[in-house]
C-alpha cells in the first residue's frame, strides 16, 4: 500500500511538471515565461528540475511538436494567446459586480447562536425546519390523527398550525416554571442533539442529559443521585457557602419539569416522571404515543433543524422566566416559598438531617 501510494504521488508530480511548461508557453509571452520558469525551478529538486527543463524544451522547441492537448507554443502564437488570456481576465474583473448579492447568507448554526423567541414562531420557520414531515402511514399511531394534516408520497404530513399552537403553549409552561424557580431538565439522547440540548439548558439555567437515561434515577433517586453535590443559593442565585456545607437532604432533588425531545427512546424516563407526578413536554412524531407526555408538541423528531427550533424557543422561554424571577427578587418579592435552613441542617452526631 505504501509503495503504491509513493508511485502514484511520483506519477502526479511528473504529470504536473510536464503540463506546467505547456501552460506557460500557451498563455504567457517570452519574458514572462522566462521569469515564471526561473521562479518555478527554485522550488524544485535536482531531478525535478531536469524533468521540468526537458518538458519545457520539448514544448517550446521549434523542431518538436507539442502534445495534442496543447496548442503550438512558438513565439508568434504565444502573444495572441497571452493577449486573449489577459482580455478574459479583464472582462471577469469588470463583470464581477454584476448580479444579485446575498446580504445575509444562511449559516448552519444561526439557530443555535441566536435561537428564536416564542413570539418569533411562524409557519414559514417551522416549514423550513421540516417540522411537518412525519413517518410512513404504516407506522402511525391512531391517537395522532388530530395532529395530521394529510398524506403526501406515503408519509403523514403534520399540521403546522397545530405545531405552532402547541409549541407556544409549551413555551408558556416553561416560562412559568422558570419564573417560579423550578428545576427544568432537558433530555435528548439521539446522535446530533447534544449541542441543541446544551444550548437550551444554558438559556433556561436548567440541566441536560444527552446520553442514556439511567433507569431508577427518579424512582430510586436516593441510591443513584444521593451522592450528588448540592448548594444553597439566595433569591438572586448567589451561592451561600456557609449554608451549603450544612445541607443534608433525605431525598435527592428531582426536576419540576422534564422536556424530552425523543420520547420513543425514553419511555422509562416518562414512566418514572408519571410515577412522581412530574409534568413532561415531548416532541411527538406520528409514530409516538402522545398520552405519555403532559404537553405534546406534534413535530418531526428526526430533523435536527426542527429540534434546534423547538429547543431554542423553549430555551428562550426559560430565559425570560428566569429574568422575570430575578427582577421580582431584586424588588424583594419572591415567586416561590423559600425552604428554611433548619429543615435540612445536618446533625453532627447522627450524620443526618433533623427537622
Amino acid at each position: 500500500m505504501i509503495v503504491r501510494q509513493l508511485c502514484l504521488r511520483q506519477a502526479r508530480n511528473a504529470s504536473f511538471l510536464v503540463q506546467t511548461p505547456r501552460r506557460l508557453a500557451r498563455f504567457s509571452s517570452t519574458d514572462t515565461t522566462t521569469q515564471t520558469l526561473d521562479a518555478t525551478l527554485e522550488a524544485l529538486s535536482q531531478d525535478e528540475r531536469q524533468l521540468f527543463k526537458q518538458a519545457f524544451e520539448e514544448t517550446t522547441g521549434s523542431g518538436v511538436t507539442p502534445a495534442p492537448e496543447s496548442a503550438p507554443a512558438t513565439s508568434g502564437s504565444a502573444a495572441p494567446n497571452a493577449k486573449s488570456f489577459f482580455a478574459e481576465k479583464a472582462h471577469n474583473r469588470a463583470s464581477r459586480n454584476i448580479g444579485t448579492k446575498i446580504s445575509q447568507p444562511h449559516k448552519v448554526d444561526s439557530i443555535l447562536r441566536n435561537p428564536p423567541k416564542p413570539s418569533d414562531i411562524t409557519l414559514e420557520l417551522l416549514l423550513t425546519a421540516q417540522s411537518h414531515l412525519g413517518h410512513a402511514t404504516s407506522r402511525w399511531n391512531p391517537q395522532n390523527s388530530r395532529y395530521i394534516f394529510g398524506i403526501r408520497d406515503g408519509i403523514h404530513i403534520i399540521s403546522l398550525d397545530v405545531t405552532a399552537a402547541y409549541l407556544r403553549r409549551a413555551a408558556k409552561v416553561v416560562e412559568e416554571v422558570a419564573r417560579c424557580g423550578g428545576l427544568i431538565l432537558f433530555v435528548g439522547t439521539r446522535p446530533g442533539q447534544k449541542r441543541a440540548i446544551v444550548r437550551a439548558a444554558q438559556l433556561a439555567k436548567g440541566y441536560h442529559i444527552f446520553e442514556r437515561w439511567i433507569p431508577g434515577s427518579l424512582t430510586n433517586s436516593q441510591q443513584i443521585l444521593g451522592g450528588c453535590a448540592v448548594k444553597a443559593v439566595n433569591a438572586l442565585d448567589k451561592e451561600l457557602p456557609e449554608y451549603t456545607k450544612n445541607i443534608a437532604l433525605e431525598t435527592a432533588v428531582k426536576p419540576d419539569l422534564v422536556i424530552c425531545f425523543n420520547p420513543v427512546e425514553n419511555e422509562v424516563l416518562l414512566h418514572e416522571c408519571g410515577l412522581n407526578n412530574i409534568p413532561t413536554i415531548g416532541v411527538i412524531d406520528t409514530d409516538a404515543d402522545p398520552t405519555r407526555v403532559t404537553y405534546p408538541i406534534p413535530a418531526n423528531d428526526d430533523s435536527l433543524a426542527c429540534l434546534e427550533v423547538i429547543s431554542g424557543v423553549l430555551g428562550r422561554a426559560g430565559e425570560e422566566g428566569q429574568r422575570r424571577r430575578l427582577q421580582e427578587a431584586s424588588r424583594g418579592a419572591l415567586t416561590y416559598v423559600p425552604v428554611p435552613l433548619n429543615k435540612f441542617k445536618r446533625d453532627e452526631i447522627a450524620g443526618s438531617s433533623k427537622t
